[in-house]
């Protein structure tokens, strides 16, 4: 039996009808279509989402169509304000395809109405006659014709419904969520300030970059890894392992003091999930790593806990009373960075590296409170870069830095002296229900009833921008490195000083004077 779903979402944070999910099994039986894996026709992208659908894992995305066609000029204005290939035009095909979809789904209905009301006249003139007369009764022949043909053409239409079906879910899951309508418009040199805290430091001499610091200091190796572990990877040492420990639990602690649940999540996740959140694993130039294809189908790489938790909260329901659920967790994030031409040397943007994150799952009844537990989550990441000793500004994104699943997004940027700037260390993003209609995360109210939960995300502390943010800021003179406050019970250590230990010396090719090889071995 195939699943009709009843469809919603939200446009301009404002519910379009009652928001009760319905989930109804079609009368109808279908045939057996096979549905091509690749990219369908009529230029719809292949959705993972949509196949781990059709394999029976999930229910179907709710994504409300009424909307998108009823309010189509909105949809193509929030679209073409983002960042994306997607434009005008697309909407339009979108509503086409909706519009086609639904039209061959009522044709359908019909013919199978017509088709259960010939059965019964059939039916009834079996039971009133003999079968040996059957065949020169007109109106029996009459109505196995009509039946005929109705079957023909339903073998018409179902495979029409599957294909238009995909094409519909592979171009509307594309769509992103509305904007706040108080987001800064454009690119991110329209970012707003909304804060400014802490003040700059001052040093009287000329501060050095953080690659500097934690070589001479044993904490950071980049140099000599190009045959190792490949570009942008780098190794931790010594106090530099010890540093990044530390962090991890002072975010750690200071969220389970506030009623945060810590998980540990899986590195590895299904491409499904990761559409769910809005991202495109399958995109051209993706960020997102995916093993070998041929040995671990559709299992990729996360570039954030964030896919992890969702993945964690996918096809479930959270009861009323546990509302909001914070969640956080500490995991290992793994990022292509495929455009290669930024901010190649150093911490600051990585392959791989470590991630306190902040989830939070919240109910949908006044339409406020995921904006008000995204102002939490800013207050925490807040006081913990406070502590830190940090200046940081807090932005408040414009709508090309939204990507898809965020209808408001903030950024906090912390002052790096040895790049003389800001720099991104965190960001916190509501995402209503963008996420929670795409992986079938939901409430259940006191009555039993269900309702589509709306996901707040933000990063706690990432390591190595952290690490950047501590190591140039809160440089000595000397070439030492005071540790704040905060974090000393953590690291052990109120300086972080020059080792004892020699540095490693690099005997490899490729340098001016190699050092000769060991003589052989005399017996």
């Amino acid at each position: 039996m195939a699943t009709c779903i009843s469809v919603l979402v939200r446009f301009g944070g404002t519910a379009l009808t009652a928001l009760t999910p319905v989930v109804r099994q079609c009368s109808r039986q279908r045939a057996s279509v096979r549905i091509p894996q690749h990219r369908c026709s009529h230029g719809g992208a292949r959705s993972s989402l949509y196949e781990h659908v059709r394999e029976g894992y999930s229910d179907k995305p709710e994504l409300d169509m009424r909307a998108v066609c009823e309010e189509t000029d909105k949809v193509i204005a929030n679209v073409e304000k983002r960042k994306g290939d997607l434009r005008g035009d697309d909407v339009r095909s979108i509503v086409s395809v909706w519009q086609e979809l639904q039209a061959v789904r009522t044709e359908i209905s019909g013919l199978e109405e017509q088709k259960r009301h010939i059965s019964d006249t059939v039916k009834a003139v079996v039971a009133k006659n003999d079968k040996k007369s059957l065949g020169n009764l007109p109106e029996y022949t009459q109505a196995l014709q009509e039946g005929r043909e109705i079957r023909s053409r339903l073998n018409q239409l179902y495979p029409k419904e599957t294909e238009l079906d995909q094409e519909h879910y592979g171009r509307a899951l594309r769509l992103p969520n509305a904007s706040h309508p108080d987001v800064p418009v454009g690119d991110e040199s329209q970012a707003r300030v909304v804060e400014l805290v802490g003040q700059k430091p001052e040093f009287d001499f000329k501060p050095r970059g953080h690659v500097e610091l934690g070589e001479e200091l044993g904490l950071i190796r980049q140099r000599h890894l190009a045959h190792v572990s490949g570009h942008r990877s780098y190794y931790l040492r010594g106090a530099g392992a010890r540093l990044q420990t530390a962090l991890q639990n002072l975010a750690l602690d200071t969220l389970q003091r506030r009623g945060f649940i810590p998980m540990v999540v899986p590195d590895m996740m299904k491409g499904a999930v990761f559409e769910g959140c809005g991202m495109q694993p399958n995109a051209h130039r993706s960020q997102v790593y995916s093993l070998d294809q041929d040995r671990f189908p559709d299992l990729n790489l996360a570039g954030t806990g964030e896919v992890g938790v969702a993945g964690y909260f996918m096809d479930h329901a959270v009861n009323w009373k546990d509302l909001p659920v914070r969640t956080v967790c500490s995991s290992t994030c793994y990022r292509a960075e495929t455009d290669t031409g930024r901010e190649t040397w150093g911490l600051y943007r990585v392959h791989h590296f470590n991630k306190v994150e902040m989830f939070g799952v919240t109910a949908d009844e006044t339409g406020e409170e995921s904006s008000q537990l995204l102002e939490e989550f800013i207050s925490l990441q807040k006081e913990m870069f406070s502590a830190l000793e940090l200046h940081y500004r807090v932005l408040d994104m414009p709508t090309q830095e939204l990507g898809p699943p965020a209808h408001r997004k903030y950024d906090i940027e912390a002052w790096m002296p040895g790049r003389d700037g800001y720099g991104e260390i965190s960001s916190g993003s509501n995402c209503t229900d963008y996420q929670s209609r795409r992986l079938n995360i939901l409430y259940e109210r006191e009555d039993g009833s269900l309702q589509y939960a709306h996901t707040v995300n933000a990063t706690a502390c990432a390591i190595p921008r952290t690490i950047i943010a501590i190591l140039e800021t809160h440089q000595t003179k000397e070439g030492t490195v005071r540790v704040p406050r905060a974090l000393q019970p953590y690291l052990g250590l109120e300086v972080i000083e020059t080792p004892k230990y020699a540095p490693l010396k690099y005997i490899g090719p490729n340098q001016h004077s190699r050092p000769a090889r060991p003589a052989p071995k005399t017996r």
